[in-house]
């Protein structure tokens, strides 16, 4: 496919995204002096806003790439949870998938900004896994909505909503119906993932998921860690990020590191949910594992440069990638 194809199939696909949804809320200020009351900067509040989080974001960068994304996550039944669903509502994203419990609660990572200085992160959340009858309704939920989609990404932040029981039922599930599964890692259900066909953690969450360390200047060691893990984890590909030192694929018979590109970095915030959007989007085009790791390495290094969790921009990506596949 030329480049043009590539992007222009994005528009055709619809991607399931089962994980951990949240808020993230900003307030923006300016810092003129320090407290009287303790050594900490006085943040005078020019304006605040709140984002869809988690894998909310993830489901941005989707629609922001012109697929179509459907969540599926048990949230609470809060005032949160409200903004949430109107967060969804005035995206134009869809809220079929969402589960609402008076049992758990809606997860808000609140940033406190100074300029483009992160000053301060407040969370509101609860990480305890959902009970019996939430599970029973999310694997029920995502059965529901496999068939229609085309690529499955699980976006686990430790915050409960996956567990080993529901994300095996869900993968076997989505093996029935051919629909390839991708996987944004985080530590408590990291050996939970067998039978997925693509498992993307960062260099801190592969060496802290399997308590092994390497050296990753070294691409030899990152070659043999990689093809040990496929086998200790069960899964048919691994894409592992590794921040400035860009980005490796062992999936399908190829291996190929994809250096970084040189970036003015202003936050990494988010970066990894761009990485597994655009991963997915190739995943479910079928595009060759080298594809995979270029458009998501440049797409991964793009949302840097900009402050806060933002989605990436189709139209730059394109023009980056086309830059450089002349």
């Amino acid at each position: 496919m030329t480049v043009n194809q590539i992007f222009d199939s994005f528009d055709n696909l619809r991607v399931l995204i089962i994980g951990d949804v949240m808020i993230d809320s900003y307030i923006f200020g300016k810092v003129e002096r320090i407290s009287p009351e303790a050594p900490i900067p006085v943040v005078n509040v020019k304006r605040k806003e709140i984002r869809l989080g988690g894998a909310g974001n993830v489901a941005m960068n989707i629609k922001s790439l012109g697929a179509t994304p459907v969540l599926c996550s048990v949230i609470g039944a809060d005032p949160e949870a409200k903004d949430l669903i109107e967060l969804l509502n005035s995206s134009s994203l869809p809220v079929e998938g969402i589960i609402q419990s008076p049992n758990r609660v809606t997860t808000v990572k609140q940033r406190i900004m100074a300029g483009s200085q992160h000053v301060v992160r407040i969370d509101s959340e609860m990480d305890t896994v959902i009970n019996a009858e939430e599970r029973s309704q999310l694997i029920e939920k995502a059965k529901s909505l496999i068939p229609s989609c085309d690529v499955l990404i699980f976006e686990d932040y430790d915050k409960g909503v996956l567990d080993q029981q529901s994300i095996q039922e869900i993968v076997t599930f989505a093996k029935h119906h051919k629909i390839p599964t991708i996987v944004d890692p985080k530590k408590r259900n990291f050996t939970h993932y067998q039978g997925t066909d693509l498992f993307k953690p960062n260099l801190k969450e592969l060496k802290e998921g399997l308590k092994i360390d390497f050296n990753a200047d070294k691409l030899d060691e990152i070659k043999t860690i990689v093809a040990e893990a496929k086998k200790t984890l069960g899964v048919n590909g691994i894409f592992l990020t590794l921040s400035e030192r860009g980005v490796f694929i062992d999936f399908q018979n190829e291996v190929h590191h994809i250096t970084a590109h040189l970036r003015s970095i202003t936050d990494v915030s988010g970066a990894g949910d761009t990485v597994v959007s655009i991963a997915a989007i190739c995943l479910g085009l079928k595009l060759s594992p080298k594809t995979i790791a270029e458009l998501s390495n440049l797409g991964g290094g793009l949302v840097c440069e900009s402050v806060g969790v933002v989605p990436i921009e189709k139209a730059k990506l394109r023009a980056e990638y086309q830059k450089n596949n002349q």
